[in-house]
């Protein structure tokens, strides 16, 4: 008959799986025993990495609102485009005589002004705006793109997190087991106490990750849901994809040269040294005389008379020195932030090459066979502990050695994936 302290495990799991059971089915126990309606459930949907990108492409918040942007520099093309408004002014008074020969009565001006572009100056500001939706466009292009590569991170991250939970609840089912076997060896005599406390010190660690690894798996897919948007159920399930980062990359000068061609950091760079040098012209286009046309007419009592004339804004005192030395910084910033990019883009791409390249070396090498030979290991401890060849420090090392191995191995994975979505990122492939 086996002791109190080795039966309380077992009762402690019936009782969990028991309330667990209860739980799922209701309060009360006649609930139980009614079938569900087929029209009530509602299966847990399942979703693919491309359903989640697709999900955040058309509802998330924050990529709407950074293609808005773009629409808002679209409308500045028209406003670059528009004609200047004429000026009309209308003037009344009363003429007053004073002289012999003249007469007194109303008098009245009118007078229409209409400015005229030259146009080097009209292209000037066209450019400008058009240099402007290309700096909007490639600024959400950059923003979406290192936006979803954020997404598919947390999407392996829960995937990384939930095998890390798995692993610490099969752990805490070999420490239970475990502390059981040590407990009967206890009651029988055929080991010391302190074995036993060694076990339950073991078992209660167990316990503590797997509680830890839960609230880290919640907390993971709370980030998820925030990247994909609120059309994600909060229930929703994930379809691994481990085997896309098997999938071997472009050489590193292919990724270097895609990068440079295509990349919306680049793009972005770029877009805003063309700002920069239209504003620049505009600027200096500005500094030129500016035209305009008049006529008018003038009514008093003895005539009316009708004028035509040309008015011209001399540019005498502003040449608009300062503007146009604001704006030749702004180029020769742009010209160096480009080049600053160029390289940190670089840089970023050695570094995931061989992030990826030494997270692939370290599966080969678990694949190879050191789990395997963890696995052997602690088989071969336990038949040595349970055959008293060995004491249970020696099984309880074996058993720690295959679960870091085990999360090593999880750990290489996630490692791996991360790699491959920084290479995707940087290469900056059309999708």
């Amino acid at each position: 008959m086996l002791p109190l302290s080795a039966c309380m495990p077992v009762f402690r799991r019936v009782w969990v799986l028991a309330l667990l059971g209860l739980a799922a089915t209701g309060s009360s126990p006649a609930l139980a025993a009614q079938p569900a309606s087929p029209a009530v459930i509602n299966p847990t949907p399942r979703v693919t990495l491309a359903e989640l990108i697709e999900l955040a492409r058309r509802q998330h918040p924050a990529l709407a609102a950074s293609r808005a942007r773009i629409a808002a520099a679209e409308a500045g093309v028209l406003t670059a485009q528009a004609w200047p408004n004429p000026e009309l002014e209308f003037q009344l008074g009363r003429q007053n005589a004073e002289m012999a020969g003249t007469s007194s009565g109303r008098s009245s001006a009118v007078a229409l002004l209409q400015p005229l572009e030259r146009p080097g100056l009209r292209r000037s500001r066209k450019e400008a705006a058009l240099a402007g939706v290309d700096l909007s466009r490639a600024g959400s292009g950059s923003f979406e793109r290192d936006f979803l590569a954020e997404l598919q991170l947390r999407y392996h991250e829960v995937l990384y997190l939930q095998t890390a939970a798995r692993l610490a609840e099969e752990d805490l089912g070999t420490a239970e087991q475990i502390r059981s076997r040590v407990a009967v060896r206890v009651g029988t005599g055929e080991a010391p106490r302190f074995e036993l406390m060694r076990a339950e010190t073991e078992r209660l660690n167990s316990q503590r990750a797997v509680q830890a690894a839960a609230v880290r798996v919640e907390q993971a897919r709370a980030d998820l849901r925030r990247f994909v948007g609120p059309g994600l159920p909060a229930d929703y399930l994930l379809v691994d994809a481990f085997e896309e980062a098997l999938r071997e990359p472009p050489y590193l000068e292919s990724l270097r040269e895609g990068m440079l061609a295509r990349h919306p950091e680049l793009l972005q760079a770029r877009a805003e040294l063309r700002a920069a040098q239209a504003r620049l012209a505009l600027e200096r286009e500005r500094a030129s005389a500016a035209f305009a046309v008049r006529l008018g007419t003038d009514r008093v009592p003895e005539s009316r008379d009708l004028r035509l004339g040309l008015v011209m804004s001399l540019p005498v005192f502003d040449r608009r020195e300062g503007p146009i030395a604001e704006a030749q910084i702004e180029v020769e910033r742009s010209r160096l932030n480009l080049s600053d990019r160029e390289l940190i883009l670089n840089q970023k791409l050695e570094t995931a090459w061989q992030r990826y390249l030494s997270a692939q070396g370290q599966l080969v090498a678990f694949d190879s066979g050191i789990l395997r030979e963890a696995r052997d290991s602690l088989r071969v401890a336990e038949a040595a502990y349970r055959f008293g060849e060995r004491g249970i420090l020696d099984y309880l090392d074996a058993q720690r050695t295959l679960r870091s191995i085990r999360n090593e191995l999880n750990a290489t994975r996630f490692e791996l994936q991360a790699a491959r979505i920084e290479l995707e990122r940087l290469r900056a492939e059309s999708e």
